[in-house]
C-alpha cells in the first residue's frame, strides 16, 4: 500500500472516530469544557471542519504550483474564527459538517500523485522553513486528526473524572 493510501486510510479511520463518538454523546457533554483555556468537543469538532479542508487544499495548491508558500500560523484568522465562531453553531450540523468535509479532503487527496508528496515548498510559518508535502501530510493532518481525536477521549477521562470526585463530596 502507498503511503498517501496509508495517509489518507488514517485520516478518514480518525474522523470516522470523532464522528462516531461526538454522535453517541449528550450536547451537554459536547460543551463541556474541562478548563477556561481548554476546548470543549464542539469547539474540537468546528476546528477539525476547518482544517481538514484547509489541509488538503494547501497540499493540492503546492503540488499545481511547485515552489508557492503553503500554511498558516496559529494566529490564522480563519483557523480562530472557527472556534470562535463554535457558540452560534448547532453541533449536529458541526457533526454532519465533519463528514461532508473529510470527504472533500479525501476526494482532493485522492487526486494527488504519491510524487506529489515529494515537492518543496517554504510555510509562510517560519518554524517549518522549506518542507516536502509529506510533511504536511502526515503532521497536519494525519498526526493532527490523530491529536483531535485524543483530545476529544481526554475530555471524556476528564469528565468522567470530574463525575467521580463530584459523586464523593
Amino acid at each position: 500500500m502507498s503511503h498517501l493510501r496509508e495517509a489518507i486510510d488514517s485520516i478518514q479511520k480518525s474522523s470516522d472516530s470523532i464522528v462516531m463518538i461526538a454522535k453517541k454523546l449528550p450536547e451537554e457533554t459536547i460543551q463541556w469544557k474541562p478548563a477556561p483555556e481548554v476546548w470543549s468537543i464542539h469547539e474540537i469538532l468546528c476546528h477539525v471542519e476547518e482544517l481538514l479542508p484547509y489541509w488538503s487544499d494547501e497540499i493540492r495548491r503546492v503540488a499545481s504550483t511547485p515552489g508557492v508558500e503553503w500554511g498558516r500560523g496559529h494566529a490564522n484568522e480563519a483557523r480562530l474564527a472557527a472556534v470562535a465562531a463554535s457558540p452560534t453553531r448547532n453541533s449536529k450540523d458541526v457533526i454532519a459538517g465533519v463528514e461532508k468535509v473529510t470527504q472533500h479532503s479525501v476526494g482532493v487527496l485522492n487526486s494527488l500523485r504519491e510524487e506529489d508528496l515529494a515537492i518543496e515548498s517554504p510555510s509562510r510559518n517560519p518554524r517549518f522553513g522549506v518542507k516536502p508535502m509529506s510533511f504536511v501530510l502526515n503532521h497536519l493532518l494525519v498526526k493532527h486528526m490523530r491529536d483531535h481525536l485524543g483530545q476529544i477521549q481526554r475530555n471524556l477521562d476528564q469528565l468522567a473524572a470530574a463525575a467521580v470526585e463530584s459523586g464523593k463530596k
